[in-house]
C-alpha cells in the first residue's frame, strides 16, 4: 500500500525544483555561472532540492516495500532498481545525480562549474522520468 500523502509531499517538491531548474537551465549560462554569484546559488539551490526530493521519493518507496537499507544515497536507487520499481537505466542515472548531491553538498568551495552546467543541461529528463514515473504510481493507487 502507497503512503499516497507522503509520497504526494516529496513530489510537491520535486515538482517546484524541477521547475526551477528547467527555467535556469534555458536562461543560465556557464559564463552566467562563473560570474554571477546569485545565478550560481539558484542555480545550485534548484539542483540540490530536486535531487534530495527524488532521494526522499526512493526512501519512501524503500521503506514502503520493505526492501534493505541503504547505506548510501547512490544505492537507494539501485536498490529500487534491483527490486524493478524503477527501470535500470533509471536508477543508474539517478544514483549518479546522487553522487553529485554529495559534491554539491560537501564540496561546494571546489565545484567544477562545467560538470555543474552539464549536468544542469543535460540530467534533468532523469528527475523528470522519477516524476512521471511517480505520478503514474500514484494514479494507479487511486
Amino acid at each position: 500500500m502507497v503512503d499516497r500523502e507522503g509520497l504526494l509531499e516529496h513530489l510537491r517538491a520535486l515538482d517546484e525544483a524541477l521547475r526551477d531548474w528547467e527555467r535556469y537551465r534555458e536562461k543560465v549560462s556557464l559564463r552566467d555561472l562563473r560570474s554571477d554569484r546569485d545565478a550560481r546559488n539558484m542555480v545550485l539551490h534548484a539542483m540540490l532540492v530536486a535531487i534530495q526530493s527524488a532521494i526522499d521519493i526512493a526512501s519512501h518507496l524503500i521503506a514502503e516495500h520493505r526492501l534493505r537499507r541503504p547505506e548510501t544515497y547512490r544505492e537507494t536507487f539501485e536498490i529500487l532498481a534491483d527490486a524493478e520499481i524503477l527501470p535500470r537505466d533509471l536508477g543508474e542515472e539517478l544514483a549518479d545525480l546522487a553522487g553529485f548531491r554529495n559534491v554539491l553538498v560537501h564540496i561546494y568551495w571546489r565545484l567544477d562549474l562545467e560538470e555543474v552546467h552539464r549536468t544542469l543541461v543535460e540530467d534533468l529528463k532523469s528527475l523528470q522520468a522519477l516524476r512521471a514515473l511517480m505520478r503514474r504510481l500514484l494514479e494507479g493507487c487511486s
